[in-house]
């Protein structure tokens, strides 16, 4: 079941961050500090030595040594949390420009990394790198997974409003302060599978229709190969290293779960099927552009309660990329009647992307993947 609401009507709601985050000014880092992480989210470099980007999900993972280390920061938009050593140490909540450290931790050698939790494609944040305490040092970053996934969709690849315990946010922070994409399914199957992952998902985007008919002069299409989502005619430089051998696609949501209203360009559901199918079938030759005919491509499909187009559209276009000489794509539908749909808006709650992800984990495992 798809509820999604356009991003604009989003409640952001300042709180402070966890107290054992202290909070300075921002450091001034020289070049080769500011490079020394790993990260496979779409950046783009800026100027100050700053990584910029919009999709949520962006993580920057580092290591260092001693007691403390310090996060630079330059973002009033998104929430954030510091992991160290594989446990979240705290969520920064719009933390503005800043350096926020993490202190009084053994002197040894630590892992840290810092997630975007949020959706912000009006927006862009800025990460600076991380800084040691003294006498630590930041040492050379992780190194990279040799496995890659790419989650392409909307809300439902996002986490939208995932962590709420109530289908109505107006009075809990909002969706913003109950989303956590780090805890959507997609992010979960990559760690279960020990996998590097991007996760470019906007909320309210279909593929060709979005949302109760909103916005109709853009789609999930226009975004896709940005690194900026608000800035016009922006282009991602996918490094030579990004190469993923499973792209995980879930548009549709938005497509079909509401009515057409009248107006717009489709007549009927069938000429919305037509156009979706087209448009998808199009979408999947960039992606083998972009990747190459060895990427294994899944086009997802969820239930809906109104109409079983979007599961008969997603499951025709693997069928026509079949019979078109493309093996390397396959269709996975998934629904469990365990699912409760709690998170904002009736979105997957965070227990139901647990139990989505587990659904994925054992769809991947029958993939002839070459990893």
């Amino acid at each position: 079941m798809s509820h999604q609401r356009p991003l604009a009507r989003r409640t952001l709601i300042a709180a402070a961050a966890a107290s054992l985050v202290a909070a300075t000014p921002a450091t001034s880092l020289g070049s080769e500090a500011r490079a020394r992480y790993h990260t496979v989210g779409r950046i783009r470099r800026a100027a100050g030595g700053f990584a910029e980007y919009s999709w949520p999900g962006v993580s920057f993972e580092g290591r260092f040594r001693g007691t403390g280390v310090g996060l630079v920061l330059d973002d009033a938009d998104n929430d954030y949390d510091i992991q160290i050593d594989g446990v979240t140490a705290t969520t920064l909540v719009t933390p503005g420009r800043t350096t926020a450290w993490i202190h009084d931790l053994v002197d040894t050698e630590h892992t840290v990394r810092l997630v975007k939790r949020t959706e912000s494609p009006w927006a862009v944040g800025r990460f600076g790198g991380f800084v040691a305490a003294p006498r630590g040092a930041i040492l050379a970053p992780p190194r990279a997974r040799s496995r890659q996934i790419e989650f392409i969709g909307d809300s439902n690849t996002a986490g939208y409003g995932n962590v709420s315990d109530t289908r109505d946010c107006s009075t809990n922070g909002g969706v913003n302060r109950n989303t956590n994409t780090d805890l959507a399914f997609g992010a979960l199957t990559a760690r279960s599978l020990g996998a590097d992952h991007q996760i470019n998902a906007y909320s309210g985007l279909g593929m060709v229709r979005n949302y109760d008919g909103h916005s109709p002069d853009v789609d999930y299409r226009t975004y896709y190969d940005r690194a900026l989502l608000n800035v016009a005619g922006d282009v991602w430089r996918r490094p030579h290293t990004w190469r993923p051998q499973l792209v995980v696609i879930g548009l549709g949501l938005n497509d079909f779960s509401t009515p057409l209203r009248p107006g717009e360009r489709w007549a009927t559901e069938d000429d919305l099927v037509a156009d979706y199918e087209r448009a998808y079938l199009r979408f999947i030759d960039g992606l083998r552009a972009r990747y190459g005919r060895d990427t294994f491509i899944v086009v997802s499909a969820a239930a809906l309660h109104n109409t079983t187009a979007f599961a008969r559209a997603a499951q025709h276009v693997v069928e026509v990329r079949g019979r078109r000489g493309d093996r390397r794509v396959g269709y996975w539908y998934y629904d469990d009647p365990a699912l409760d749909h709690l998170g904002c808006d009736w979105h997957p709650s965070a227990h139901d992307h647990r139990i989505i992800s587990g659904l994925l984990d054992a769809y991947v495992a029958t993939l002839p993947l070459r990893w």
